[in-house]
């Protein structure tokens, strides 16, 4: 049985818990993390679910993704999520989420890693994942429109994509500003 911590609508740790798969009560919010891994031509790591997995059974998704338990940190869950379900170690200390979407009762963290992976040495999850590989935006687009994809909002993955390389929302930086 996992246990989730549980926070206030203004992300406040509350001193609760709820087990993992029952409903977040009214008024309160769990965590949610992705880890989005990019190399170096710009692909994103993805990872395709396995067939026994409720909710979204062989679609693909995003690098890594899940929630944070008891005790987790935002950072800590990310990094934790990343070792478990692709074997991957990663280092977020003092990394803020590219991106953070305020979802009904939660909220998702959004981490970009822009890291070479070789795929051969990575230890998927047998629980979680079958497999993994490179894809282009336009590729998880394309999977999204034929069904093999988590059916994201487009414009979240472009902005994913834009993010890897910006901290920022805007395109250039303001020429007065010093």
């Amino acid at each position: 049985m996992e246990l989730l911590d549980l926070y206030t609508e203004d992300r406040v740790r509350t001193g609760k818990t709820m087990v993992r798969g029952t409903i977040v009560p009214e008024g309160l919010c769990r965590l949610v993390v992705h880890v989005c891994i990019f190399d170096s031509q710009g692909r994103m790591l993805i990872q395709q679910r396995q067939p026994f997995k409720s909710g979204w059974s062989n679609y693909w998704d995003m690098s890594v993704g899940g929630c944070a338990v008891a005790g987790d940190t935002s950072i800590a869950a990310a990094e934790r999520e990343t070792r478990e379900e692709i074997g991957l170690s990663v280092d977020l200390s003092g990394v803020r989420p590219v991106l953070t979407i305020n979802f009904d009762r939660g909220f998702d963290d959004f981490y970009a890693v822009n890291q070479d992976v070789d795929l051969s040495t990575l230890r998927l999850q047998p629980e979680e994942v079958q497999a993994v590989r490179w894809a282009t935006l336009e590729e998880i687009l394309q999977m999204i429109d034929d069904r093999q994809f988590i059916p994201y909002e487009k414009g979240l993955v472009s902005l994913l994509f834009f993010m890897r390389n910006h901290r920022s929302v805007e395109t250039y930086r303001d020429p007065t500003r010093k």
